[in-house]
């Protein structure tokens, strides 16, 4: 029998979506990125909050990941209750209701030579 994976509590402290893109979109969009884990047996809700340097944090943005399922989310396309702003440095809470796995991913396409940097999370 499977134990408990993931924690419920993660933190990612540096976030940055780059501004600029080269290639072909969507596929080589600059982003920053969560791979989310649930091997749980009970489908999760997750709730993130940003937190920027100069005003009051946005959220929650909600996210569910189905049960013994993984999710990609591109912080691009997370847009309400706000549209994350491009070039501007951030950190994200995320807060769910059964314990998950959190990976953190950029891409960076802004020159011809893409980069791409990924870390777990930090567990709360």
């Amino acid at each position: 029998m499977l134990k408990t994976v993931g924690s419920k509590v993660w933190a990612i402290p540096g976030g940055h979506v780059p501004l600029r893109s080269s290639g072909a979109e969507p596929g080589n969009t600059s982003r920053d990125e969560l791979c989310v884990l649930n091997a749980g047996h009970f489908d999760a809700q997750l709730e993130l909050t940003i937190y920027y340097e100069d005003h009051a944090p946005v959220g929650p943005y909600r996210l569910k990941v189905a049960a013994q399922r993984v999710r990609h989310v591109r912080f691009n396309d997370l847009i309400d209750p706000q549209a994350l702003p491009l070039d501007t440095p951030y950190a994200v809470l995320i807060l769910a209701d059964h314990p998950v796995v959190v990976q953190f991913t950029r891409q960076d396409t802004s020159q011809a030579a893409n980069a791409i940097a990924t870390t777990l999370a930090f567990p709360g």
